[in-house]
């Protein structure tokens, strides 16, 4: 059929136009990819200015919700604009219900299925926006479910399947991750398969890294992510990964130039950098945190800044500060959004009041309201913070660097700090250095050893008992207190003949933190003291104390 030169020229600018949009849209996720939120969001603002469509107000919607911290309410003005221009869009109806998922409703699992009905399954769009939706929010997921629609939208587009289909492919099967090698296998098959089309193979690489690195097989996950730098220097969130793993083994000063490389490459956009204020923390870099949320503290009203700066004010001792601004998180953010971790940060608010309260029965009320607060983290087992450890750090504890640089060393000492500086992960030289700083009567030296170990391998318990004995050594009872309550939970944690195996290092634990809880916690005391015997009846010093709690 021959076509009129009018008809010709319509049906060509209209194939144009949906190859702009098709390319604008991928624009969009290539900028959210790569942490460039305020890119995308100027990307479909200006979408929306040339079309005021349902589909763009979607996009511009979702975008809200892949950022770092989730603006729900922003998000939802979009969609239901959306829903405005089309009281059918599927897109907007699994946009706002992605914001019950967000906020932990999971009805929002039938509204989506509700949506991808209504389109009877025939749009790619749909299901993988309705898959994306079930794998944003890891509280209220439903991997499942997005696997089965990404399945049928990559085989409605196999001609040629968008790599984002496959990335969120494997982010639902990580989702599903257990100890089963084939759950495992099946998202890095989703990974390998993006690999070829991939505009951008370092976020291919980025992707397979962070895998590794839930599987904690970590050289494999270094050299994944070395490949993503080297495949794209720009690539920012590589960096970022980089810096969850040197976090990890407490190489600080590379995280922090990861961190300062995710910083450059990343944009701008506020709730970006508020991001990276909080990793600069987790890092302990408290000075680059505060510089880079006091740059954005007013340009972002999500609350959890509040959270942030109330910890930043902690880690500097300034605890009334900290509690106003921990006050206001909580009086402004969304119930939700609320963890047990924020009791146990009001609880060592609390430990921080009581330590220079002057007024004995306010200053009982403080720890009192302190150890509550802290049980609370523990019994949840949030791991924010080391919560012990970081109540004793508030009563005077901790290792000095200084006092450990200052202190006793030998020529083994030496020798094994320049191997641990070559090889960071080297377990048998950082378990042979705590060991000769001990013999050496350098504890501090002992405690920093062993802290790296636990950074390492943080499932070698050793490490909190031997951490235990240095602090005991120096007489710093709270803080040895907290090292043998973590080395008892730890150990209990072990399939019982495995707990067998350290028994009598068992006992001797119990015992002691028996010794140091009499006389501000009998019960536990008297429990602990039975604990040390029943594993080790010999041991002459739990059996009297045994006894003589047992008389009170």
């Amino acid at each position: 059929m021959i076509l009129s030169r009018k008809i010709a020229y319509g049906v060509a600018f209209g194939l144009v136009a949906n190859f702009a949009l098709a390319q604008s849209v991928q624009q969009g996720i290539n900028n959210i990819d790569s942490h460039k939120y305020a890119q995308a969001k100027q990307n479909f603002e200006q979408m929306l200015s040339k079309d005021a469509s349902a589909e763009n107000y979607f996009y511009n919607g979702n975008v809200y919700l892949t950022q770092f911290q989730p603006n729900f309410a922003k998000a939802k003005e979009y969609f239901d604009k959306g829903l405005a221009a089309d009281k059918r869009s599927n897109l907007n109806k699994i946009g706002l219900a992605s914001i019950k998922l967000g906020r932990g409703d999971k009805s929002g699992i039938a509204e989506i299925q509700s949506a991808v009905k209504d389109s009877r399954e025939k749009d790619s769009e749909i299901l993988y926006r309705a898959a994306e939706a079930l794998t944003l929010f890891e509280k209220a997921s439903n991997p499942d479910l997005a696997i089965e629609y990404l399945d049928k939208a990559i085989e409605r587009e196999r001609k040629e399947v968008p790599t984002n289909y496959y990335y969120t492919l494997g982010d639902a099967y990580r989702l599903k991750l257990t100890n089963s090698p084939q759950v495992a296998g099946s998202a890095m098959t989703a990974y390998d398969k993006a690999l070829p089309s991939a505009k951008n193979k370092a976020s291919v690489f980025t992707r397979i890294g962070t895998l590794w690195m839930a599987a904690q097989q970590w050289q494999k996950a270094k050299e994944s992510l070395d490949k993503a730098v080297l495949s794209d220097a720009t690539y920012a969130p590589a960096y970022k990964a980089l810096a969850a793993y040197n976090i990890k083994y407490q190489n600080n000063g590379e995280a922090t130039q990861n961190l300062i490389n995710y910083a450059k490459n990343a944009d701008e956009d506020p709730y970006t950098q508020l991001e990276i204020a909080k990793l600069f923390f987790i890092n302990d870099d408290y000075a680059n945190s505060k510089v880079t949320l006091d740059k954005v503290f007013d340009k972002v009203d999500d609350p959890i800044k509040y959270k942030l700066k109330s910890f930043l004010q902690y880690a500097d001792g300034m605890y009334p500060e900290a509690l106003a601004s921990l006050n206001t998180f909580m009086s402004q953010a969304d119930k939700s959004t609320f963890s047990a971790g924020d009791q146990g940060l009001m609880g060592l608010i609390s430990a921080g009041l009581a330590k220079n309260e002057t007024d004995e029965s306010k200053k009982t009320l403080l720890m009192n309201d302190a150890m509550q607060k802290v049980a609370i983290a523990k019994a949840a087992k949030d791991e924010t913070m080391d919560w012990d450890m970081e109540l004793a750090k508030i009563k005077g504890g901790g290792a000095d660097m200084a006092a450990a640089n200052a202190g006793a060393t030998t020529p083994e000492i030496e020798a094994l700090k320049k191997k641990i500086a070559a090889n960071p992960k080297d377990v048998e030289s950082i378990v042979a250095l705590g060991t000769a700083y001990t013999q050496a009567e350098n504890y501090d030296g002992a405690i920093i050893a062993w802290d790296k170990m636990i950074a390492v391998a943080p499932d070698y318990t050793y490490s909190y008992y031997a951490k235990g004995a240095a602090y005991q050594l120096l007489q710093n009872n709270d803080m040895a207190e907290a090292s043998y309550q973590k080395y008892i939970d730890m150990v209990r944690a072990q399939p019982v003949p495995e707990q067998m195996k350290s028994k009598e290092a068992l006992s001797y634990a119990y015992y002691l933190v028996a010794f140091f809880k009499q006389d501000k916690d009998l019960a536990t005391a008297k429990d602990y003291a039975q604990q040390a015997v029943n594993l080790n009846p010999t041991y002459e010093p739990a059996v009297t104390l045994n006894t003589a709690l047992m008389a009170k």
